[in-house]
């Protein structure tokens, strides 16, 4: 696992073709911009949802993704950033990722940086940090920003006050075991014998229940508390 030191083969030798995916406009024009100034750098895509996501990867061949691990998907198509990325690994093994991030929760991004394909960097740190993770990414070596790193390095006390336990219905309690055991919403209705948007419906009333607001904070209070003994 490569720290923020990385320095191998800084001068680009070929071009990086990279594919872009964030919700928010404002930062895939930041982070293309940024990235495009560096000689041999190229933006060939560029997504803001999973579902588009994924219809640039099977039209557009890249060398590195670089992608936002918390795009709201309204269609349903696919679920949560973790399974996702985990989609994305199966389908195209060979392709290098580059997750930006604001989590700090230890649990969730121990979840993520266990893929040593995988590379991972806080978005308030510099987009020098950024090419750095695209650089190392692009040589075959994970990469952790500052942030990421003296998140992991000292963890939250997560383990000293566990929340009371939350009131989840049976049906809820099985989808959010199903869910952090790896199964998608479809497989999920499968299992059940009910609709996917039942599935879905299921899944927020449980996350507003636990207080979070996505799908990597469902995944992280889950890994963190431990809370499957409903």
């Amino acid at each position: 696992m490569r720290s923020h030191s990385y320095n191998k083969r800084e001068k680009i030798l070929v071009s990086i073709r990279i594919i872009l995916a964030d919700d928010h406009p404002f930062v895939i024009l930041g982070v293309r911009a940024a990235l495009e100034m560096q000689a041999g750098i190229t933006v060939v895509d560029q997504a803001t949802d999973p579902v588009s996501l994924i219809e640039c990867l099977r039209s557009t061949p890249c060398d590195v993704l670089v992608t936002d691990l918390s795009m709201p998907d309204h269609s349903f198509a696919v679920d949560d950033g973790l399974n996702l990325v985990r989609r994305i690994r199966s389908c195209w093994p060979q392709l290098r990722i580059v997750v930006m991030t604001t989590l700090t929760n230890p649990a969730i991004l121990r979840a993520i940086v266990s893929d040593g394909a995988v590379s991972m960097v806080g978005k308030a740190e510099s987009m020098d940090e950024l090419r750095q993770a695209v650089l190392a990414a692009r040589d075959g070596h994970a990469y952790l920003g500052r942030s990421i790193i003296e998140a992991l390095a000292h963890p939250q006390d997560c383990e000293c006050e566990r929340p009371p336990a939350p009131r989840l219905t049976g049906k809820q309690a099985e989808v959010v075991r199903l869910l952090v055991s790896g199964q998608s919403i479809s497989d999920i209705a499968a299992a059940l014998g009910c609709d996917r948007r039942t599935v879905t419906r299921q899944k927020r009333e449980a996350m507003a229940k636990l207080g979070v607001t996505n799908d990597p904070g469902l995944f992280s209070y889950v890994r963190a508390y431990g809370i499957l003994n409903f």
